[in-house]
């Protein structure tokens, strides 16, 4: 018989991830040891492979270094993608989610869930959003889903 795998029962390893992302120095020192590691000789391609991170945001982690020292490693408001929803459109979803049923808008249910919520903006504005980006879009506009209340306003 062999060892017992360790298992961790508090969290899933997503909660666990959202955790670390959400805490600015853990994500600042693990950009920087990926930068030491390149500075070591390391190849930024091997990195990517090993720590499942894409190669150019390492080479763009270290570019950033280069250029800026550690504020370089740190996020900044303004960078990243941006929305393809409008205030306006924004405001809409908030206002839809908060004050509106499903079956308003022709769906066979009393609440709001992230993948309903996907089909009604790629009705209503023709853009895709995969689950996770919903709720991300959602949280940006103050809106928090809880497992027993659903989608609640966090204002």
């Amino acid at each position: 018989m062999g060892k017992s795998v360790l298992k961790v029962q508090r969290s899933e390893a997503g909660e666990i991830k959202k955790l670390l992302n959400t805490n600015d120095a853990y994500t600042v020192g693990v950009r920087l040891y990926l930068v030491y590691l390149v500075a070591l000789g390391h190849s930024s391609r091997k990195l990517s492979e090993l720590h499942n991170i894409s190669f150019k945001q390492i080479t763009n982690w270290v570019h950033r270094f280069e250029k800026e020292g550690i504020e370089g490693l740190k996020d900044k408001k303004g960078r990243g993608r941006r929305s393809a929803l409008s205030d306006e459109q924004l405001a809409r979803i908030k206002v839809l989610v908060l004050k509106e049923a499903p079956r308003d808008h022709g769906f066979q249910t009393e609440r709001w869930t992230g993948p309903l919520l996907a089909q009604w903006i790629k009705k209503e504005y023709g853009l895709e959003y995969q689950k996770a980006q919903i709720y991300n879009l959602l949280e940006k506009v103050g809106i928090a889903f809880e497992k027993k209340a659903g989608l609640i306003n966090k204002v």
